[in-house]
């Protein structure tokens, strides 16, 4: 056995000789990383840093230099929101015209029905702010800042369905498998504080049973395991297996790590596995975080004026509105993309109660995060995203009454919003046809909203790739154009 060790261990080739080529490079960089301070306060990366971006620098002076992506996963309903048609109050209840349709896809829970009637918003819109946008009363919060808003009417997917549709826009395939939006970040800018996770993301509930949320969708790909999210939770522990076992002390958590790189460094010598690297770098953000963690989700020192903003619930870990004053935290020290989840839009029945019940939960939030940035002084840099994964049907799925209705899946068009980060304040771009079945000017698709969120960072879409299996993929596939028009 030993003989087989001692050859194993004289085994050289190719790539074996380059790795130990470079471990004085590998040797730097650790060191970099053992010697960075364990302090609440930002930390810069290290030139050596395993956080810093691949590009080193972006392509171009950025607009934004971080992201708030509030996720409305379940398909949020244009026509009771942002998407005002008062043709469908006049036509109430007409089967939707084949010319309007021309034929396109539905799903299996409507394609069987012999009507699709149509069925217009059970609530009254009204034009907000000098901008005039159309915003529905079920978002008061929302309208008092409509000037700040950059809303999108046109946007479009191909998905059809929650899965696919959720993973295309949070990676840029329907496919899974592919590195995450954040991901993509933390590769090619990097960390702009080594004690908090370049990527984080928080997940909240809606109504009962919503459409589940999978980690995979702030998976790190085929990048290495470093760029992966790291997911904050409610509770006493934030962070899963972030706090020392019982009986063991800073002290010995800090001797077992350097003792564990002395280890992986020997094994990065005889194996030259660059993932090696970021096992490393997440054991060392793991205990800088320690301090970090309960530092940022401490709300002890938020004044009562903050939570009169984001209503009462910010207090309570885990609702909504408490990870959108978590995320403004988080931004505050410069986390790179901070994530948000909440379910709960999937609204095929009783859409009128359930919406109004989803708007309860988010709408003050929403608007109290923008509005937070704002009085901060973080909103010019801070790209603010609210929007789902596809949007709802003209018609409604199953019977029409007085008093309610559903709708099923629509990707031909739907809405988003967008604010801070570049973007035109107090624009509404693009339009549907009468209906809100077809977009009738200025399509938005998919990876154009991606490629423009990229240029917004000072990234160009096109140059931001990795080679993986014979081929360089980037997050806009081969697709994506930048929609200048939304950028001030």
């Amino acid at each position: 056995m030993e003989d087989e060790l001692f050859e194993y261990g004289c085994q050289m080739n190719r790539r074996h000789f380059f790795s130990r080529l470079s471990l004085g490079i590998g040797g730097a960089a650790l060191a970099s990383l053992l010697g960075v301070g364990c302090t609440s306060g930002r930390a810069e990366p290290a030139a050596e840093s395993a956080f810093r971006g691949v590009l080193g620098a972006p392509h171009r002076v950025p607009k934004a230099r971080r992201v708030i992506y509030l996720f409305q996963s379940g398909g949020p309903s244009q026509f009771e929101l942002f998407d005002y048609k008062p043709v469908l109050e006049q036509r109430r209840g007409e089967d939707l015209p084949p010319s309007v349709r021309m034929g396109q896809r539905l799903t299996g829970m409507t394609a069987f029905q012999k009507t699709l009637p149509l069925a217009p918003s059970m609530y009254a819109f009204n034009q907000h702010g000098q901008s005039g946008a159309w915003i529905s009363e079920l978002l008061p919060y929302t309208a008092q800042i409509a000037d700040d808003l950059c809303i999108v009417r046109s946007m479009y997917t191909e998905a059809i369905n929650h899965d696919p549709a959720i993973t295309f826009f949070q990676t840029g395939s329907q496919q899974p498998g592919r590195p995450s939006m954040g991901a993509w970040l933390s590769y090619g800018l990097g960390s702009s504080n080594e004690n908090l996770p370049t990527f984080c993301v928080l997940l909240s509930r809606g109504l009962i049973r919503p459409q589940p949320i999978y980690s995979r969708l702030w998976g790190n790909g085929f990048l290495a395991a470093l760029h992966q999210g790291v997911q904050f939770r409610s509770g006493k522990d934030p962070v899963l297996y972030l706090n020392n076992p019982p009986g063991l002390e800073s002290v010995d958590r800090r001797r077992m790590l350097r003792h564990l790189a002395d280890l992986n460094a020997m094994r990065f010598e005889t194996s030259g596995d660059p993932e090696i690297h970021s096992r490393i770098a997440q054991y060392e953000m793991a205990y800088r975080m320690q301090t970090s963690v309960p530092e940022v989700t401490d709300l002890s020192d938020e004044p009562q004026s903050t939570f009169d903003l984001y209503g009462e619930d910010a207090r309570t870990p885990g609702t909504y509105a408490a990870n959108c004053l978590l995320a403004r935290r988080l931004a505050e020290r410069d986390v790179r993309f901070i994530q948000l989840y909440h379910m709960g839009w999937d609204q095929h029945g009783d859409l009128p109660r359930d919406i109004a019940l989803q708007c309860r939960d988010t709408d003050q939030a929403s608007a109290a995060l923008v509005t937070d940035l704002k009085q901060r002084g973080l909103l010019d840099d801070t790209l603010v995203i609210w929007g789902g994964e596809f949007g709802r049907t003209n018609y409604s799925q199953g019977t029409l009454t007085e008093t309610n209705y559903g709708r099923d899946h629509h990707p031909r068009c739907f809405s988003i919003w967008m604010a801070g980060g570049g973007v035109k304040p107090g624009l509404t771009y693009g339009a549907t046809d009468e209906f809100g079945y077809n977009i009738a000017e200025n399509p938005v698709h998919v990876h154009d909203f991606q490629a423009t969120m990229l240029y917004l960072l000072g990234i160009e879409h096109e140059r931001l790739t990795y080679k993986h299996q014979g081929r360089r993929y980037r997050l806009t596939d081969v697709h994506g154009e930048v929609i200048h028009d939304l950028i001030a």
